[in-house]
């Protein structure tokens, strides 16, 4: 019963996480994993039926409060779903350990990027010209091969893509990042029940806390100014806790 209990509030806490900044998932994977035992093809597919769950709660929640639909950009949907279609295949063909490696080492550059010039996290830039379309369609494209595969990590690449490059603030490409995965986790669901690779119980317990976590921290972002900074700060901690993790297993 204890094992549950701490499996929900972890799961709180990854809802919170991803609505925010992004890798909630190291939490509800590690839980899955090592915590319940589940094989790692079913944990990634276990995994799912949270972020599809927080998703849908987080825009819920963006919507009351009339954030979502000056930031619904569909060319990012669109791309990063059909990129997500080609992960979600890899996914069981391909060994996650290869792919771990490389999230690593990216998770140390995403760190240097975050931490060179933070003002550039915090403050929008509506006037930079947008990127030419053949950099940006790829960018989509392969954001959603990564969240397909493994999704874990998925949201820190996405918001330093529409912050960095895109100009968003990051409370707007948090609303974005909701809608996105909440679109491309529904297919994906869809998949992994199909092989099999879902345990429904454990999945749908952890998605209730999950919910519950990204419906009340979108409600907060959305409500006081500060969210900003707070999602920048919790960004720095995931991002680093998420490469003690990598590399040096607990």
């Amino acid at each position: 019963m204890l094992i549950y209990l701490i499996a929900v509030i972890g799961a709180f806490l990854a809802g919170c996480v991803n609505t925010l900044a992004g890798n909630g998932s190291a939490i509800t994977l590690t839980i899955l994993m090592e915590l319940l035992g589940l094989p790692p093809d079913v944990a990634n597919g276990t995994n799912r039926l949270g972020v599809v769950a927080q998703g849908l709660a987080g825009t819920y929640a963006f919507e009351r409060e009339d954030r979502l639909r000056p930031n619904l950009n569909w060319r990012v949907i669109i791309w990063v779903s059909l990129g997500a279609l080609l992960g979600m295949y890899l996914s069981i063909v391909i060994s996650p350990e290869g792919y771990r490696l490389v999230f690593r080492y990216l998770l140390i550059f995403m760190l240097v990027v975050i931490l060179v010039k933070p003002k550039r996290w915090l403050v929008s830039n509506p006037d930079r010209e947008p990127i030419s379309p053949w950099l940006a369609v790829p960018m989509l494209f392969l954001l959603g091969v990564y969240g397909g595969f493994i999704q874990m990590g998925m949201g820190v690449f996405f918001l330093a893509v529409l912050v960095l490059i895109d100009g968003y603030d990051i409370i707007n490409a948090n609303v974005l990042k909701g809608v996105t995965v909440a679109v491309y986790t529904l297919f994906a669901v869809a998949f992994f029940a199909y092989q099999g690779l879902i345990d429904w119980k454990i999945g749908g317990l952890m998605a209730i806390g999950q919910l519950v976590g990204g419906f009340l921290t979108a409600t907060y972002a959305s409500r006081y100014p500060q969210a900003n900074v707070w999602a920048y700060r919790l960004l720095v901690i995931v991002i680093i806790g998420a490469i003690a993790r990598a590399f040096w297993p607990f």
